[in-house]
């Protein structure tokens, strides 16, 4: 007999399903709780006992007649009609995946709209049964031992279009409340189902803000959704068992300084301590904490953002509900929002009036957290630049010469962080002809494009440098036209090129292309000057012999971060 474990958001246990021939005469339904999903019965047709008194403004309910299996399956039974919010027993079809689920209001359930999901069901009147739904499992078979049966665990990939490292940073302070806890609770579950948590997509973890700021799990813990809604429900209350009400919420007027101040030191704590490459942080990926603020905080964050922005951690602050007046004496900085977020241009910032009906602000919250080119706090000029280096392969420059160049573009190569939605690399190596090693779009990671660099072959020949630039402009340039990322031209030359290269810089200059010029024995001066972006100085070195170039490349990678910096102002 199979098991299934299925998480329960916002309940207190977590089922063990063990079903029996599901549709069979006498066979018993399964008993389920108000959120267990069409997702969580893995099966073509299942008979469920739904329980009764299930809040139905907390019902998650996506379409009409055909429902899309992220929806809570008594959710959409109530909706339906086939039962009352007495419960009952209901039969589930599994349908394929569709497009467009409708928004129909029913039997006082407004489900959503959703554009696509790639599973769905249906629902008709299950056969009557005398057990009653507890929220207990349902079995004729012997007692379980209370150990989880082992699975073999799924890799799936995930979202690849989302790919973010995202911290939850949940309010568990005694203002909030055990009830809104577990909504906070359940609201974080959607967004991150929603996401589509894989090992190649989005990876997720959880701190909760209390007197002391715990991290409850790591971006590494978890790579699948399952283990991540399961990981939230289990995550406990640190507050207090205080009520929501205003009045109890107010009372508690003894809170200490430190626990009022819990917002600006979780997030602080936050940025330095979770986002780390042992906790599972991933080079190249934006980084980002989405911090959930019940009411207003009596503390300034604005330090605690700016330390989040000096570690490249887009903040988000998602407001729930605004202050009592009671509140607002408190309040130290009314703009608190304004000064915490990434950057104050309302990207960052959202609002939800309370926990209550949270379903329709769980897709326009993951768009955001998936709009990756709008996260400009993980922008850094180490992620978030095109590098192209022109390598002079004249035959001037000599084999062993020419391994020494090839050694200077990758010192500066393996300083960046490489990957497929960070810092790209490209080469050329030009005599009279120009050839391109490799391309923007050809390797992905650090060890792949420094790999490929040690192996480029010497051509020898003449030097028409003029020719490189304006091929390298055309060809490497051209294709990524489109790029977010800030374009470098580094030249490295050991002679005077039999062509001009004022022109074809200035070409390059005019189409945002920012170039250093590295000279080294019989480059001359106003070559390297004709050629190097403003201020010249800045951008043009020098060297007499090539083992002179080790020292400039700390002087290059400074100025393409000065130069990105800049841009971003």
């Amino acid at each position: 007999m199979s098991a299934a474990w299925i998480p329960a958001l916002g309940l207190g246990v977590c089922l063990l399903l063990l079903p029996g021939p599901a549709g069979s005469e006498g066979a018993a339904p399964i008993a389920i709780t108000c959120f267990t999903r069409g997702l969580d019965i893995r099966k073509e047709k299942a008979d469920v006992l739904c329980p009764g008194g299930c809040p139905l403004e907390e019902f998650s309910v996506y379409g009409n007649i055909v429902y899309a299996s992220v929806s809570s399956i008594c959710g959409a039974a109530v909706h339906r009609g086939v039962i009352s919010n007495s419960g009952g027993p209901v039969r589930v079809y599994s349908l394929p995946g569709r497009e467009n689920y409708s928004s129909v209001d029913a039997n006082g359930i407004q489900s959503q709209m959703l554009s696509r999901w790639s599973a769905s069901f249906t629902v008709t009147k299950g056969k009557s049964s005398t057990q009653e739904a507890t929220g207990q499992a349902v079995s004729t078979a012997h007692p379980p031992t209370g150990k989880r049966l082992k699975k073999t665990p799924e890799k799936k990939t995930g979202n690849k279009d989302c790919k973010a490292d995202i911290a939850f940073l949940i309010d568990g302070s005694f203002n909030i409340g055990q009830r809104r806890f577990n909504l906070q609770k359940n609201f974080v579950g959607k967004v991150a189902l929603m996401l589509g948590i894989g090992t190649e997509g989005p990876h997720v973890g959880l701190v909760q803000a209390s007197e002391h700021p715990k991290i409850e799990f790591y971006l590494k813990n978890f790579t699948s959704a399952k283990d991540v809604l399961f990981a939230i429900k289990e995550v406990g209350f640190r507050g207090g068992n205080s009520n929501t009400d205003v009045a109890e919420r107010m009372s508690s007027t003894t809170v200490d300084s430190e626990e009022r101040l819990l917002r600006g030191k979780a997030l602080k704590h936050t940025a330095q301590k979770f986002f780390t490459v042992d906790a599972g942080v991933r080079k190249g990926i934006p980084k980002v904490v989405v911090v959930f603020i019940d009411g207003w905080p009596s503390d300034d964050i604005e330090e605690a953002g700016i330390v989040a922005r000096e570690f490249g951690v887009n903040v988000f602050i998602v407001s729930v509900a605004k202050p009592i007046p009671e509140e607002l004496g408190m309040v130290q900085d009314v703009t608190f929002v304004d000064k915490a977020v990434c950057r104050n241009n309302g990207f960052f910032s959202y609002h939800m009036p309370n926990w209550f009906g949270t379903t329709k602000y769980v897709k326009p919250l993951v768009q955001k957290l998936c709009t990756h080119e709008q996260m400009m706090c993980s922008k850094t000029c180490y992620n978030s630049v095109n590098i192209a280096f022109l390598i002079d392969g004249s035959s001037s420059v000599g084999d062993s010469n020419f391994r020494l160049m090839l050694e200077f573009v990758s010192n500066i190569a393996k300083t960046f962080e490489i990957s497929d939605i960070g810092a790209k690399i490209a080469a050329v190596q030009f005599t009279y002809d120009q050839r391109t090693e490799f391309s923007f779009t050809d390797y992905s990671t650090k060890e792949n494009v420094l790999a490929v660099i040690r192996n480029i072959r010497y051509m020898s020949g003449g030097t028409a440098t003029g020719d490189a630039i304006s091929f390298t402009v055309r060809n490497v340039f051209g294709p990524i036209r489109e790029s977010p990322n800030k374009n470098f031209l580094v030249i490295v030359t050991d002679g005077q090129s039999y062509d001009d290269v004022q022109g074809p810089a200035a070409a390059a200059h005019d189409a945002g292309i920012t170039i250093f010029s590295v000279g080294v024995a019989w480059a001359p001066l106003d070559d390297l000057k004709d050629m190097a972006s403003k201020p010249k100085e800045s951008h043009a070195f020098f060297t007499r012999e090539f083992t002179g170039l080790e020292p400039i490349v700390s002087d290059v990678i400074r100025g393409i971060c000065r130069d990105f910096l800049e841009s971003q102002q």
